[in-house]
């Protein structure tokens, strides 16, 4: 009678009590409930495991992702490599090198040689020809080492397919162009002989009396389509007289005496500066980047002032002019890349 009592007794309590039946129905994997727990929502779902929770991804555990700055890295070969080109970063699945221009393709480029790397490798990367490399630094051959700096000067100029009876001076007369850039552009001598179906680059060359791309980056915009800065730049030059209007990238032609005072035309960081060489046909030239993000470039000096990396102001004295480089006389050729030339 006693041990039937206490049955009746616990079977009563279990019918009484869903809380109590509950807590001894449910599975032995929903072990954080309790008596005391009326979550029953998540009483009915198991926790995660120690390991599926280490799988989450967080700030402390997400991989970190390599950066590829040498042309020589193959992107390809692993899913971890980003390449950064002035701070913006670039997937290796869906970029290809050829993008790795600047913004503007005006822009003139520098690149720090890294062990490994080789002149096509690196002209694949910025879009250009090895000769452009070649000619902007005074290269004869291939042969480059680590940490050499080289310029990278986006080209205008047309390509020129040898015909019957053309020569050096014909094609440089017919394109309106210096033979003396074509010479040095293509590693050619007066002397060179031409064949028929030669492809000859043509620097600063004109087709049909307009500027052409060509098979040339960075070619093709005139004057108004560049946006403008009213009272930006301040003229390069005290007196003088314009020799020549916009041509090349954005250039205009200043003369004055041999030996007169350049001035940089905005406030900005110096990034080339050059007192030696043909450099492409600009000779000893001073290239400032500005704050809104264009160049200034002034070529055929006699001086520079001024050294890579200095911090200069407007109108501050920079160089001196001269006829260095791809020039028939004393005077500046002045660009500015990226903004309209209002001089």
């Amino acid at each position: 009678m006693g041990s039937r009592l206490i049955s009746v007794n616990i079977a009563t309590i279990l019918i009484l009590n869903p809380v109590i039946l509950g807590s001894l129905l449910i599975p032995v994997q929903a072990y954080a409930c309790s008596l005391w727990n009326f979550d029953w929502l998540s009483c009915f779902y198991a926790p995660k495991s120690v390991e599926a929770q280490d799988l989450e991804a967080n700030s402390q555990n997400i991989p970190l992702l390599q950066a590829v700055i040498s042309p020589n890295s193959d992107a390809s070969s692993t899913n971890d490599n980003l390449i950064i080109v002035e701070g913006t970063s670039l997937s290796p699945e869906t970029e290809s090198l050829p993008a790795l221009k600047t913004l503007d393709d005006d822009q003139i480029s520098l690149y720090v040689v890294h062990p490994g790397d080789t002149l096509p490798a690196i002209a694949k990367m910025f879009g250009v020809s090895v000769n452009t490399i070649r000619w902007g630094n005074d290269l004869s051959g291939n042969t480059i080492t680590p940490g050499q700096t080289l310029v990278i000067l986006p080209l205008t100029g047309v390509k020129h397919i040898v015909r019957r009876g053309d020569t050096l001076q014909s094609i440089a007369k017919l394109h309106k162009a210096d033979i003396n850039d074509i010479l040095q552009y293509n590693n050619l001598s007066l002397n060179s002989k031409l064949s028929l179906g030669q492809e000859i680059i043509v620097p600063d060359g004109i087709e049909g009396g307009v500027q052409s791309s060509g098979s040339s980056s960075g070619v093709g915009k005139t004057g108004p389509l560049y946006p403008i800065y009213d009272g930006y730049y301040m003229r390069p030059i005290v007196g003088g007289v314009k020799t020549q209007g916009i041509h090349g990238h954005n250039g205009v032609d200043l003369a004055s005496v041999y030996g007169a005072n350049i001035y940089a035309a905005a406030a900005g960081e110096v990034i080339i500066s050059k007192n030696s060489g043909w450099n492409g046909g600009y000779g000893e030239y001073i290239v400032i980047k500005h704050d809104n993000g264009t160049q200034t470039v002034y070529g055929h000096l006699s001086e520079t002032d001024v050294s890579v990396g200095d911090t200069v102001t407007q109108g501050e004295v920079i160089g001196k002019m001269g006829r260095t480089g791809h020039a028939t006389g004393v005077h500046l050729h002045f660009e500015i890349r990226g903004a309209r030339n209002p001089f």
